[in-house]
């Protein structure tokens, strides 16, 4: 039956309605023009991955991937828990007391993390290796020369790095009454701190800009911490989730004798609410570009597809994440289990 002419305006109204809105409805789904992954300042080996995988995931993605940098992972992770930035590039440690919270979990007696129950695994990446630094001519070679020395610490902008220093003393069986602590905001500062003399050992990621510039300045070298079978002991016991390192000469910049060193593993993070379609476009420019990455940095040698599941992560994987990881055949049975272990500590 035809339309009466009285109701034509009413119904070419309605299909305009309808027109007007199947764009806005589009449109709304559409993705950002850019999204921000988070990292500690340049010159250090956070800045210079997320900088690597911001180059390489912007290649394949619909979106531009900018790198902010903060003082320190621990000023970012509440605004990425609030999901006020897209991405981070944190290490499984700090994840952990982030997620679980204080409440929760403790280690060394304390947790100075706030809560984020909302963070969210997007990959697990390469390993982070953390070493003492001195000047070459020094004479400090191992932990045990560092007795008594002016040590940097306390890192408020860097959380984590309080349990590198507490860690590397206990695989000596030394406390922070064996040193002499000198404050610095993060690690950057540290290492300005032993060029300009103020300190007698720092610390910092391996193969950092930073440390170049040092070695330029005054000459430096890695602290061999004490990883025989009780010294390995002790670093897991001290901070689960460390585990030791030993590296030849010429392997890592600064390192200039067979030198052991702390290791744990870095995450590309997200927050619970970030948008399917945002986490899997970064994931998979990531993913299908995998091997453009360890020309950037020798950090990313070892972030690989083999490394990216695995039920050992600290932090429970984004659904959008499980679903590309699904795609490529490498979650399990086994991964289901982990994943509803880890949401089960933030009901």
């Amino acid at each position: 039956m035809r339309p009466k002419p009285c109701c034509l305006p009413r119904l070419i109204s309605t299909l305009l309605s309808l027109a007007l809105f199947a764009p806005v409805s589009a449109g709304a789904q559409q993705l950002p023009r850019s999204v921000t992954v988070a990292a500690n300042p340049p010159g250090t080996v956070f800045y210079a991955l997320a900088s690597g995988m911001a180059k390489v995931a912007s290649e394949g993605a619909p979106f531009q991937i900018v790198v902010q940098p903060y003082t320190g992972t621990s000023t970012f992770l509440p605004l990425l828990n609030a999901g006020e930035i897209d991405f981070g590039v944190n290490n499984a440690v700090d994840m952990a007391l982030s997620y679980q919270g204080p409440e929760r979990l403790k280690i060394g007696g304390r947790n100075p993390f706030q809560h984020t129950p909302n963070v969210r695994l997007v990959m697990r990446g390469s390993v982070l290796m953390v070493g003492l630094l001195a000047r070459k001519d020094s004479g400090i070679r191992t932990i045990y020369d560092v007795k008594g020395k002016r040590l940097t610490g306390e890192y408020p902008a860097q959380l984590s790095n309080w349990y590198n220093v507490f860690a590397f003393l206990a695989t000596a069986s030394m406390t922070w009454n064996d040193v002499k602590i000198i404050p610095v905001p993060a690690v950057n500062e540290g290492v300005d701190a032993l060029v300009q003399g103020r300190a007698d050992v720092a610390m910092h990621a391996l193969n950092s800009a930073k440390i170049r510039e040092a070695d330029a300045a005054v000459g430096v070298r890695h602290v061999s911490l004490d990883c025989s079978p009780e010294g390995e002991k002790r670093l897991r016991s001290a901070v689960p989730g460390y585990y030791p390192r030993w590296l030849k000469p010429g392997q890592a910049l600064a390192i200039v004798e067979d030198t052991c060193v702390n290791a744990y593993d870095i995450y590309l993070t997200t927050h619970k609410a970030a948008p399917d379609k945002v986490v899997n476009g970064v994931l998979k420019g990531i993913w299908d570009n995998v091997e453009k990455l360890p020309p950037i940095h020798p950090s990313f040698r070892e972030w690989t597809r083999q490394r990216a599941v695995t039920p050992e992560v600290t932090i429970p994987y984004h659904p959008a994440a499980i679903q590309v990881y699904k795609e490529q055949r490498v979650w399990s049975a086994n991964m289901d289990e982990a994943q509803r272990k880890l949401l089960s500590l933030n009901p």
